[in-house]
């Protein structure tokens, strides 16, 4: 039943985050770790994520901004180093505040409190009329490679910033995608020494139809993805984008996320 729920949460969550540019790690995360550890929740779903950027790459990547790829994505995978190694050395689980849901108790850290502000701002830029028509230009890419890079480098919500910045310049919506799922793809690669070694003490024999069953899933998600694009809208993935951000944010005020 577990292997079923998971293809399944893997399908949707992939058709939604093809929009977005970001999401499947974040919703698949947490439903993996009901039922598994929380290493092999946390490795597959890591894998999960990387084979379904491949595939995305395939069918996409050869529409991407290179220029966004270089002054953005460049100063954002750096900058994601400097901000994991920032997470490393860092104090940065200290609690700001906590908060009590059905008897459980979700604590806030100061980290988590600055990163929902931050894409608080950015949704809002996307929400709010006045603000819509507000974009960047091109000499913006770099600091906003670093601000994303960095921050989603130390919280782990990379992605979120990633898209709310690039959703900004006004990209044509085959190149938004395309433009996040090369950069994504990226981050991911920088990550799977990671992955590989929580992997190494995992009897990967006993998770063969798990990994099967989600892989195939978020891929097959992915390409429905691809097939709905010519239907939705530019406005429609900015409102998307906007929304998921949101409620991102709030998640990780009431320490849900």
């Amino acid at each position: 039943m577990e292997i079923i729920i998971i293809g399944l949460v893997a399908f949707f969550a992939a058709i939604l985050t093809f929009f977005s540019g970001f999401g499947l790690g974040t919703i698949l995360t947490p439903v993996m770790m009901v039922f598994f550890p929380v290493d092999i929740a946390v490795a597959f779903t890591g894998i999960v994520h990387f084979s379904n950027n491949i595939f995305k790459l395939f069918i996409v990547g050869n529409k991407a901004d290179k220029k966004v790829l270089l002054y953005f994505g460049i100063p954002a995978i750096i900058a994601a180093f400097v901000g994991s190694y920032f997470l490393v050395i860092m104090d940065t689980d200290y609690i700001m505040y906590s908060l009590s849901f059905f008897g459980n108790v979700n604590s806030v850290s100061y980290v988590k409190f600055l990163i929902s502000l931050l894409l608080i701002v950015f949704a809002f830029m996307d929400l709010i009329p006045f603000f819509k028509k507000l974009e960047f230009g091109e000499k913006s890419l770099p600091i906003g490679g670093v601000l994303s890079g960095f921050f989603g480098g130390l919280s782990g919500n990379q992605g979120a910033l990633r898209s709310s910045f690039l959703i900004k310049l006004n990209l044509k919506k085959e190149v938004f995608i395309a433009t996040t799922v090369i950069i994504s793809f990226f981050v991911d690669l920088t990550r799977l020494g990671v992955y590989f070694s929580d992997l190494s003490n995992i009897n990967l024999e006993d998770y063969y139809i798990l990994g099967i069953v989600s892989i195939s899933s978020a891929i097959l998600g992915a390409f429905i993805g691809n097939k709905l694009l010519k239907k939705v809208t530019l406005n429609y993935i900015r409102t998307l984008v906007a929304s998921l951000i949101l409620i991102l944010a709030f998640g990780l005020l009431l320490g849900l996320i």
